[in-house]
């Protein structure tokens, strides 16, 4: 993970269980003698969750409803942090003194669990929009904003036309550092069920495989999710397609456009894209957790100068 990601080293669950008490409950040893958690239980990662964000991020009041996406936390943050060091790279500082200057960011699809806003607020004290189609999700959102007194630094709007991306989300006068989006990764319902299912079977069949327990899946899955979490029409691919042509609109109210990309194999169609719509300058990160690949594409249309370094401190 990221050099300034606070999980490199694994999750200190003497300190988790003082910032949320019911995760004791949910404590497992592990063959190796270490102390974990059944990840394929969705309690059990709601807890960690939560435990997390009070004791690493000083958020303390978090819940989220069933059914929605249970994000992860370390690969969440790494997210923020990639993008601090593209911020800090565009401002020629260092990623220190970005908690300086007013950065106000805009995450697409912020969800129920609003976790980007918060660890970004938190770790940055940066300011942010968040969007979503899915009304619940931001009334879900204003009410973690309200419990956690971000009210001046935390907004959501709900886009109302599900075809739009960032109009009707981006106001006139109004200017942000970067996007970021998490964007719905299966082109249907069908392929988003068995995709889910799939991970949960080889998610439980590991963690049975490491304990000798026989023990049955559980069918509740922790990165369940709304229809509008899981997939669109034409998956990952045609989602950021499309965000790149309607970010034109928008090219002199925002620096840096950022999306994950989940799929190596949908680059080539992302890139054509990003070269017809003839942004100033793209970039593809890397993001590395365990053996999982996962990539951050950002483009931009304003002027950037070339950075020798990277500022990861």
């Amino acid at each position: 993970m990221h050099p300034r990601n606070k999980h490199n080293d694994g999750y200190r669950f003497d300190e988790l269980i003082k910032a949320c008490p019911e995760l004791e409950q949910k404590l497992i040893t592990t063959p190796a003698g270490t102390t974990s958690i059944q990840f394929s239980d969705s309690i059990s990662v709601k807890l960690l969750n939560k435990a997390l964000l009070k004791s690493e991020y000083n958020v303390s009041f978090w819940e989220l409803a069933d059914g929605y996406l249970c994000p992860p936390i370390p690969g969440r943050i790494d997210y923020l942090h990639y993008i601090a060091d593209l911020l800090a790279t565009t401002y020629q500082t260092k990623v220190k003194k970005l908690k300086q200057r007013k950065v106000c960011g805009l995450d697409i699809g912020c969800g129920a669990s609003l976790i980007y806003p918060l660890l970004g607020q938190q770790a940055y004290g940066w300011q942010f929009v968040g969007s979503d189609i899915n009304l619940a999700s931001i009334n879900a959102s204003e009410l973690l904003i309200k419990a956690n007194q971000l009210t001046s630094t935390i907004e959501v709007r709900h886009q109302r036309n599900s075809h739009d991306i960032f109009n009707g989300v981006i106001k006139a006068g109004e200017y942000y550092d970067f996007t970021m989006c998490n964007p719905p990764f299966h082109r249907s319902a069908n392929e988003a069920m068995s995709g889910s299912q799939r991970k949960l079977n080889n998610l439980a069949k590991n963690q049975l495989k490491r304990s000798n327990k026989q023990e049955q899946p559980k069918s509740e899955l922790n990165f369940s999710g709304k229809s509008n979490e899981l997939w669109c029409e034409g998956g990952e691919s045609a989602f950021i397609r499309k965000m790149i042509t309607e970010s034109k609109q928008y090219a002199q109210q925002c620096y840096w456009f950022t999306s994950l990309v989940a799929k190596k194999e949908n680059l080539p169609a992302i890139k054509k894209a990003l070269k017809n719509a003839n942004v100033t300058q793209q970039k593809i990160i890397n993001m590395t957790q365990g053996q999982k690949i996962t990539r951050v594409v950002c483009w931009t249309y304003q002027a950037v100068e070339a950075a020798k370094t990277i500022n990861h401190v």
